[in-house]
């Protein structure tokens, strides 16, 4: 072995490399040339949100103040042209950004997730009045949240949420959303509804108008602080111009938005892989009928961590190959080649129906068997690493990933293209309508 080999040893790695050296690019290559540089600008926030994400989680600290953090370094404005005061950020350099939020704190990105679906719209819209005005705002640093599932007995073809004209002629909005993830952070909602002549649309919504209420009653055991609760409109006064065509929107957007919980979780991934690292390394207590004297040391011990990292690892390469799929849908959305644009978004969609099922088993049970290295003392609620678990599954439960399997199995065996809107609703309203 030669002097060089000699010192470069594991021990010696961790000392003397920086996070942002060989350790952490050790998940996977960069997506760019530039990747590096641009991550620079955003990971000293990220190290900062990081600090107090365990505090935030145990104490139900809504992060606010974290969301304007990010807002003041420019990461909403990620997708945005340099002229709009953004960074001309590709879709593969985006969700690279995403996981090293996510491994920060999960909900962050989840609060962004239709934020960045909307500069999608913006980035392909025909419309050049609508582009302008709404990539203005976002330059400004405006961001967008969701309202678009309904709970109770709404049916699955049609939203009660609808808007109509008053008696004065004004077009109002009036409606009841759950599942409003990011609204109550959000400048401005972007509202599914029924427009005027009873046909699918959204509509973008002034956060702060009158008759707009948001409230964080999101029930749900995982990524708890996203505030994915209620909304109401009442009477809301809104602008003709500001409703979108389900047409219009983008094309890959069941498959983006699909692709950023993955993100999430991979991000959620890596930072259990850290700190089921960082507690291996420091435990003292061990058994009696343990492999070695120190649990650090202990193959099986090391083969649970190593097992968990490699699961993250994995998941992340299948959440960039994917990104990319998707930057192929998006570059083919500004031609004009329909049937090529066409074929590029079923291939995005089918990559990550095929990605869903396969990271989510991964990591559900990576977040599993990490307990395994580290004993009964790991389920003390002070240490929250049941969040890891929690948030994943919570992850895990939106587009339900039992269907992705089937649909992936029926395009390669009859060539079934796989459908690109989810809607969800009250079966008996479907069929009494």
């Amino acid at each position: 072995m030669s002097q060089l080999q000699s010192n470069f040893t594991l021990e010696n790695l961790y000392q003397h490399t920086s996070k942002n050296s060989l350790i952490g690019q050790l998940w996977a290559n960069p997506p760019s040339e530039r990747y590096e540089a641009l991550a620079e600008h955003f990971r000293p926030t990220f190290e900062k949100i990081k600090q107090g994400t365990l505090e935030r989680e145990k104490k139900h600290l809504l992060p606010y103040e974290q969301i304007q953090w990010l807002k003041d370094i420019g990461f909403t404005r990620l997708r945005l042209p340099k002229a709009y005061n953004g960074f001309d950020a590709t879709i593969p350099e985006l969700f690279a950004l995403l996981v090293e939020l996510a491994e920060a704190d999960s909900n962050l990105p989840q609060i962004l997730r239709v934020h960045f679906g909307f500069s999608e719209d913006l980035l392909l819209s025909k419309n050049k009045a609508f582009q302008e005005k709404w990539l203005s705002r976002l330059a400004q640093g405006d961001t967008v949240g969701s309202g678009w599932s309904e709970g109770g007995k709404e049916a699955q073809n049609q939203f009660q949420t609808h808007i109509y004209k008053d008696d004065q002629g004004n077009l109002k909005l009036t409606g009841k959303k759950y599942y409003t993830t990011g609204s109550l952070y959000a400048d401005w909602i972007d509202v599914g509804i029924t427009d005027l002549h009873g046909q699918s649309a959204s509509i973008l919504v002034n956060r702060h108008s009158d008759g707009v209420s948001v409230v964080d009653d999101w029930n749900g055991f995982g990524q708890q602080l996203t505030a994915s609760g209620t909304a109401t409109f009442q009477a809301v006064q809104v602008d003709e111009t500001d409703v979108l065509i389900d047409a219009v929107r983008f094309k890959y957007s069941a498959a983006y938005y699909q692709l950023v919980q993955l993100a999430i979780i991979v991000g959620l991934g890596r930072s259990l892989t850290h700190r089921l690292s960082d507690a291996v390394k420091r435990r003292t207590r061990n058994y009696s009928h343990a492999n070695a004297t120190h649990i650090r040391d202990d193959a099986q011990v090391l083969q649970v961590v190593g097992k968990v990292r490699s699961a993250t690892y994995t998941s992340g390469i299948i959440v960039e190959k994917s990104a990319i799929a998707l930057q192929r849908a998006f570059a083919s959305g500004l031609e004009t080649n329909l049937q090529a644009e066409a074929e590029q978004n079923a291939i995005a969609e089918l990559e990550t129906a095929q990605a869903q099922t396969i990271i989510t088993d991964l990591l559900l049970n990576a977040s599993t068997i990490a307990f395994d290295a580290l004993g009964a003392s790991a389920t003390d609620k002070d240490l929250a690493l049941d969040r890891y678990w929690r948030n994943i599954r919570t992850l895990a439960s939106h587009n339900p990933r039992i269907y992705k399997d089937r649909i992936v199995g029926d395009f390669s065996v009859n060539g079934t293209l796989p459908p690109y809107q989810w809607r969800i609703g009250h079966v008996d309203a479907l069929k009494a309508s």
